[in-house]
Parts: C-alpha cells; structure tokens; sequence
C-alpha cells in the first residue's frame, strides 16, 4: 500500500517530511510517492521521490483545527461514481482522500481533482482488508486533517445463475461489496464518535428494494448493507451521537461496473433501462454529506421501484420474469471488446467514469434537482461540513 499526495505544494513541507520520515522506519505500511507540479507553465505534473515543490504560504498557514470539517475519504475511488464523486467534492472545495486497489486508476482519479484545483492524497488498499484500511485512513488524516466524510463506494460482482458462480467468487462479492462497506464503516466511526462529529454516506442500490437474476451475490451483498445500515442508524440515535450515516439508493449506472463484473454468461452485463449517468449519483452523494437523511433514493425510477417492491411485489417479479436474461447482458460485440474482469486483481488500467453505455443514458435527474432545490429552501443544506463553501446550482455537476 501507498500514500501520494498529488498536490504537495498545498500542503506544509513539515507534514510532508514527518510522514516521509514515518514511511522509511522498519515495519511502516506506508511507501510515500508525491506528484509535485511544475514550475513551468502548462507542463505536465511529474512523480518525484523528493518533496521539493514550492509551498503555498497560505496553505502553510493553515492549521489541521482550521482544516477541520474539509476533508472526504472515498472508497472506491479510482472508477465510476467513487471517481466521479471524487471530482464533484473537489469542485465545491473540499480537500478529497482516495482509496482503492489500483495505483494506475488512482494515479487518474487524483489528476481529475488537480484539476480543479483541491488538494488529494491516495492510498492503495483492498477494503476487505482492515488492517490496510485502517492504515490507509489514518496515513490520508495524516496528509488532509481528520476525515469528516466517509464515502464507502467500492464494489463488484459476477454475472450468472447461483449454481453457476464458483463459491470464491460469490465470497469475493460478498467481502467487497458488504464486509468491504462495514470495514469502511468502523474504521469511519472510531475517527469521528471521539469527536461527536461527522458523516458516513454507503451506497446502496436499487436491488436492495428487490434482487435481480443472475447477481444473486451482488443483490445479497446490497440488502446486507441496507440492514446492516439501519442496526448502525439505531445505534448513533439510541446513544445521542451527532455522527450521522445515510444509505444511498442509486439505479442502474453507466459506469466501467459491468466491463468489470465476471460474466458466467457468455457475455458481459449491462445496466437494465432506464440507465443513469454517474454524474447524478455523485451530486446525490454530495446532498447525502451535507444534509442528515438516513436513506436517499435517487432518481424517480428507484423511488417508484421501492414502492411497487413494497406494496406490488407479484407485480415487480413479473415486470422482471418478461425482462429476462437477455435484458441484463451486453450485445456479443460490446462483451469481446470491453470486458476487463476486476473480481480478483485491479486493472493495469486506469477505468474511466463513465461505461460503454452513453447512448442510452440519462444525462438529468429532476429527482434529484428537486432534493437539492428543497434542501436550499429549508435551510437544511447549511448543515454542511464547517468551512466548506456552497456553490451555486449552476456549479452542479447536474
């Protein structure tokens, strides 16, 4: 595992020679890599082993008490909605943590918030590994201040009948997509309970309301987190605790899930319609952060499907019975030419935002500019994070 901080010259040459320092004693996890920007103009930022980039006088100023409240640590973070996510918290100003397993897409994930000016660190972690998780978090507040934002975004899954699917695979979806969730969880909890201060966003998904074939692991994994999510909300009400979790809803995403999901099939997945682009998903995260809402469906089509699952079951199981399989799997050309499974190893890489599925998705949410319309009008925006700025809805990335 790594830590990068892949902007230095926003941060304070001390921080950076005490974790570099910390990094090179005999048994540390850490490995630091830095990215310093160049000095010319419109040349390319460069990896060094020394941090030598110029300092910003008034970010060295700036004390990890000032900084409280600023900081998000995602999951991941190197793909899809965590990526996606990644460059809208950048964009409203906040300082952004990544964690993920690949360095390749995290090295990219961290170019997308440069690129909007915020400072980021990186760490490179399986979620299914506490120990490194831990290690990781603790090395990104180490670089960023403490973590006032949890967003646990990794997941993955296999396509194919339950019998089909080898029992490591199944395991595999299981430990990512829900251990993986409830590692993030309490590595996020033992940092902020002692503060009494903080937010935990899990994304959930729609199947969670009713599983789907042939992602009979994946579907297991989401309701998981669903319940595991509600113990956790009971939890922080019962004890008076002001650290809030919220399980957010997405629909069917067009993101690089399905090039990397197994496939027992014959060909690979694909998102059933309507299909939504990440971005929507990532401006729901943020809502999620800054208002207090235990469970956030997002989009019309997940609400109506949460509804009809609760009050028409029979209805919604033969809405799916006439989908069939093949409404759930890419054409043969898409498989040959996209599919890079991701189950076991991350990518040599770097995965982009969106899939391979922009013809077909949904650019707008009224759903969701209605939420973050009444979250304005009452006020309930303003719960944000202290010393994190508003931008206008015009900033919005939807």
């Amino acid at each position: 595992m790594f830590l990068g901080w892949c902007t230095p010259c926003r941060d304070t040459r001390n921080r950076r020679q005490r974790a570099l320092a910390a990094s090179e004693r005999p048994g540390h996890p850490l490995s630091i890599l830095t990215r310093t920007q160049s000095t010319s103009t419109g040349e390319n930022s460069r990896m060094s082993q020394e941090p030598e980039a110029s300092i910003d006088p008034a970010r060295a100023a700036t004390s990890a008490r000032d900084r409280r409240g600023t900081v998000v640590a995602i999951t991941g973070g190197s793909s899809g909605i965590g990526r996606c996510t990644a460059g809208l918290f950048a964009r409203h100003g906040w300082r952004v943590g990544l964690i993920a397993r690949g360095e390749v897409g995290l090295q990219a994930a961290c170019k997308d918030v440069e690129g909007h000016g915020a400072l980021v660190a990186m760490a490179q972690a399986d979620v299914t590994d506490p120990v490194a998780l831990e290690a990781a978090a603790t090395a990104i507040e180490e670089a960023l201040g403490a973590i006032d934002v949890w967003v646990n975004c990794a997941g993955n899954g296999t396509y194919g009948r339950f019998l089909d699917t080898p029992a490591e695979e199944f395991r595999r979806v299981t430990d990512v997509t829900y251990l993986g969730t409830a590692n993030g969880t309490r590595v996020a909890l033992k940092r902020m309970l002692p503060r009494d201060h903080g937010r935990i966003v899990n994304v959930c998904s729609a199947v969670a309301f009713h599983g789907m074939p042939l992602l009979s692991s994946y579907s297991g994994a989401k309701h998981a987190i669903r319940g595991f999510d509600q113990s956790i909300q009971a939890e922080l009400s019962q004890e008076g605790s002001k650290v809030f979790l919220t399980t957010v809803f997405p629909p069917a995403v067009n993101t690089p899930f399905f090039d990397h999901a197994v496939s027992h099939m014959g060909r690979m997945g694909r998102p059933m319609s309507p299909v939504y682009q990440p971005e929507i998903i990532a401006e729901a995260i943020h809502l999620a952060a800054i208002t207090r809402r235990r469970e956030m469906s997002v989009t019309f089509t997940t609400v109506l499907f949460s509804i009809c699952s609760r009050l028409m079951p029979g209805l919604v199981s033969r809405a799916i019975r006439r989908l069939g399989y093949s409404g759930q799997l890419a054409g043969h050309a898409e498989s040959q030419a996209l599919h890079r499974p991701t189950l076991f190893a991350a990518s040599d890489q770097a995965s982009p935002v969106r899939g391979a599925f922009d013809a077909q998705a949904r650019a707008t949410s009224a759903h969701v500019s209605v939420l973050c319309m009444l979250a304005k009008l009452t006020g309930k925006a303003r719960r944000k994070p202290k010393g994190v700025s508003v931008r206008t809805a015009e900033d919005s990335s939807i």
